[in-house]
This record gives C-alpha cells, structure tokens and sequence, in this order.
C-alpha cells in the first residue's frame, strides 16, 4: 500500500477524504453554521455540533470505507476542516444578517466583515 504525507495525516486515501470529508461533512457543516447564525444562537454552540458531526464523519469514514476509528490524529485533522466550513458559513450569514436588518447601522466592509456607517454618509 502507498502511503503519503496526506494518508500519513488525514488516514485515508485523498479523494476519499475530500469527498466525504470535505464535501458531505463540509456541507453539513456549512449547513449548521449558516442554521445557527439565523436563529442568532453564540459561535460557541458550533464547537460542540461539530465534535458531534465529525465523530459520525469518521464512523462513516470506518464504516465504509475500513479505516482507523479511534484515532485523536484523524479525528482532530476532519474536526479542523469541520469546523473551519461551518465557521465559514456563520460567519457569512452573520455579515448578511448585520448588513440587511441594521442597514442603518452598518455597511459591508469585505465578505467576513461589517461596520459602522459615517454620520455623513
């Protein structure tokens, strides 16, 4: 069996990781982060969802496909990945919800970011 650096670091075969990792969980996680952010729930509830969510990415990660299921390394590299999509997707709901419910207020400054309108503007 070859391995590499990626194998080496992710246990699983590339295409395999960024399909169910990256695109199912990722989704997932883009998903919840976008859920939490509308409902206006703190950032902090995604760390939990998401050590929830990678536990059952992994699972399928053994259950299909035959690989390492208790292994901190693997966990923490899909909870990375995980949890950077989600934050993603709070993030950018967050921006729109500043920017359209308090128009008065603020104005878009970049995709991850909003602030306070001039007095004169």
């Amino acid at each position: 069996m070859e391995t590499n650096f990626f194998t080496l670091l992710t246990g699983a075969k590339p295409l395999v990781f960024i399909i169910l990792t990256g695109v199912l969980g990722g989704g997932a996680a883009y998903l919840s982060g976008r859920a939490l952010a509308l409902k206006w729930r703190p950032v902090w509830q995604l760390v939990i969802y998401m050590a929830l969510l990678t536990a059952a990415v992994r699972f399928l990660h053994y259950a299909l496909f035959g690989e390492v299921l208790l292994s901190l390394q693997y966990y923490l590299v899909a909870y990375a990945v995980i949890m950077g999509m989600a934050l993603l997707g709070y993030r950018l709901t967050r921006v729109k919800q500043m920017v359209t419910q308090y128009y008065w207020l603020y104005e878009r400054a970049g995709p991850f970011g909003w602030r306070q309108k001039r007095a004169g503007a």
